[in-house]
């Protein structure tokens, strides 16, 4: 079956689940009997959600990432949305419910008890900010994507991880004679291939060339370091950077993470949530030190800071505004009682997040991965710039040609100008 059959299949399927579902809970949405509903992504921190709905009456269904985001999409606009709706914070697709008037403004709540959203750092916490009001407040550990590493395979070529773009470019003959696939990637899902655009953008010309975009500049996504990036990314392809097939390898189904783990591909640009999801499937890949962790390159003559990260401040809950009143009530006192606390954070860090909350170095130490746990809270805690996947920063539609159009790129189907073109068509949408 050909892609776009299979969307039109998908869109089919999901168009009569849909209908089936909204016939079912009737005009409240999920949950309308009164429970408080809530839908997250399986994976990651998955099992500390479950057990956090346990103990607080939460109804919890699980989606993989792309199949959530369709569903809440058209959930949230046909004002069927969950009660406790997840997001990435402050970007495009919340704002635009914001603006629609779909989430519940939870100032009021702060205001009664600043609690709410002071326990966070300030850098995550403002990610639930639009305007000077709180719609969102973080409900998992701080997602910062560096490249993965599997330390066996760098030792079988006497390598070390490559911390400038020569050095990785150098590594990739290197690993591919020895029949390594240098990075793996899940290039059917798509969006993995935007880290590469984001940090390489963010290591020539710095935070401000994005900022430029998300700010709708006429022309901004032609900016020379959109331009040079995008050339980067197709001498990576040309070189044989990414395993074999990439474009047929899906992120959901967990197959890109595990071709790192089982030795197949050497390193992986990807969010810290790969660790949980790595620890899980392989402890013994974790506890035999197999694994290593290190920085994106930088780029020679670039402007950007080489402790920028790029990435997911944290995951998000926002309340519904179509929740009834007893529902907002119960859902800002899960929100309040059953987020974050101690049992919460003790479960993030035994999984290998790490909670976005002041004042947890004890804890960091006395965990089972203290080194990589710490190695992320600081990263995150002193990037003079955390920028959030483009993706989620951007409005839908935007964000739905931003990847269509990588995707062309990484396959060669376009050119770099061609993508700054049809981007550029994008501004103001």
């Amino acid at each position: 079956m050909t892609l776009g059959k299979r969307r039109k299949a998908w869109t089919a399927a999901l168009a009569a689940t849909l209908l089936a579902f909204v016939a079912a809970c009737g005009s409240s949405g999920p949950g309308a009997s009164g429970s408080v509903s809530a839908w997250a992504l399986t994976g990651g921190d998955e099992q500390t959600f479950r057990t956090s709905f346990s103990s607080g009456g939460i109804d919890g269904q699980f989606f993989g990432n792309d199949a959530y985001k369709q569903k809440i999409r058209s959930a949230v606009g046909a004002g069927q949305a969950p009660t406790l709706v997840f997001s990435w914070g402050n970007g495009g697709m919340l704002k635009s419910w914001v603006d629609a008037g779909k989430i519940a403004d939870l100032t009021p709540e702060v205001q009664k008890d600043p609690t709410l959203t002071s326990r966070y750092l300030p850098s995550v916490a403002k990610t639930g900010v639009i305007g000077d009001k709180t719609y969102a407040v973080p409900n998992n550990g701080m997602q910062p994507v560096f490249v993965f590493y599997n330390k066996e395979l760098f030792d079988k070529i006497g390598a070390q991880p490559p911390a400038t773009w020569d050095e990785l470019m150098a590594l990739i003959p290197r690993f591919n004679a020895a029949g390594i696939a240098p990075f793996s990637m899940g290039g059917q899902s798509k969006w993995p291939q935007l880290m590469w655009e984001e940090y390489l953008v963010d290591r020539i010309g710095g935070p401000d060339v994005f900022n430029a975009i998300a700010s709708n500049k006429p022309g901004a996504w032609s900016d020379p370091a959109v331009l040079q990036a995008n050339r980067m990314i197709q001498q990576l392809v040309d070189a044989g950077g990414f395993v074999k097939g990439f474009n047929s390898i899906a992120t959901d189904s967990n197959a890109d993470t595990a071709l790192l783990y089982t030795g197949k591909a050497a390193m992986y640009l990807m969010g810290s949530w790969a660790f949980p999801t790595i620890k899980q499937a392989d402890p013994g890949f974790i506890s035999g030190g197999k694994l290593g962790y290190v920085a994106f390159p930088t780029v020679a003559g670039g402007k950007g800071d080489p402790a920028d990260i790029v990435g997911n401040p944290a995951n998000y809950w926002s309340v519904s505004a179509t929740a009834t009143d007893d529902q907002k009530q119960a859902a800002v006192k899960y929100l309040r009682e059953n987020v974050m606390n101690d049992s919460y954070v003790d479960s993030l860090l035994a999984n290998g997040s790490v909670p976005p909350v002041n004042g947890i170095e004890a804890k960091l130490a006395k965990a089972q991965d203290p080194q990589y746990l710490s190695y992320v809270y600081n990263v995150a805690r002193n990037a003079p710039s955390f920028q959030l996947s483009w993706d989620q920063a951007l409005s839908p539609g935007q964000a739905d040609a931003l990847l269509n159009n990588l995707d062309q790129l990484f396959l060669k189907q376009i050119t770099p100008e061609q993508f700054s073109a049809n981007m550029n068509g994008t501004i103001g949408q």
